[in-house]
């Protein structure tokens, strides 16, 4: 149990602390990643950079992803469910969380120019995984920007999550919390798990490390 994830970032940067002197880069994602993606680079003396895939949610159900996107137009589908969807929909909801990614990164970064991954050891950190599919396709994009290694870090993930993201290309995989302990849900490992504002991102994203 963590007690918010200022504390799960910086228990996560003791856990990194080998990366310090690898010149790695630090890529969290909005929101929630980003505390704890602040305190890893804090930490390791890193750069901080973001990616930020958006959920696209099931019609009738939009809490329950099908899928995701990110801001290029890279996209994993949950294919089983996403047969059973209206195509022309799906297509339209894609664009239009491809959109709302897009329009997030320039919010977030606001001016600031991305960092190059290339040839870098790249670390992906989050607040937490439960299916994966948004973790898997920051691999992919991570991957796609030449990356040397890419090691994803959260608190809490699931044993199936932790095998998808291996077979996705993470040379690595840290998690704090025993897989076999996941509770079903990221916010039952924290005391405290309250929404993170946009505010907030910026400023962390912006304050010198």
């Amino acid at each position: 149990m963590f007690t918010d994830r200022r504390d799960a970032g910086k228990k996560l940067a003791e856990r990194l602390a080998e990366y310090r002197e690898q010149h790695a880069v630090v890529v969290a994602l909005p929101r929630g990643g980003v505390v704890l993606g602040y305190e890893v680079a804090k930490a390791l003396q890193a750069p901080l950079d973001i990616v930020a895939p958006r959920k696209i949610g099931h019609p009738l159900h939009p809490e329950y992803a099908i899928g995701v996107v990110d801001e290029k137009g890279m996209r994993i589908l949950n294919e089983a469910e996403a047969r059973t969807v209206d195509q022309k929909w799906l297509e339209e909801e894609t664009e239009k969380q491809r959109k709302e990614a897009a329009r997030r990164i320039v919010l977030y970064r606001g001016g600031k120019e991305p960092v190059s991954l290339a040839g870098k050891v790249v670390i992906i950190v989050d607040d937490g995984i439960a299916t994966g599919l948004t973790m898997r396709l920051a691999v992919r994009s991570v991957t796609a920007q030449g990356s040397e290694k890419i090691i994803v870090a959260v608190p809490v993930a699931p044993e199936e999550s932790i095998a998808a993201l291996k077979a996705e290309g993470a040379d690595e995989v840290v998690v704090l919390e025993p897989p076999e302990a996941f509770a079903g849900a990221v916010g039952a490992h924290y005391a405290r798990f309250g929404q993170v504002e946009d505010a907030e991102v910026i400023k962390l994203l912006h304050t010198h490390i």
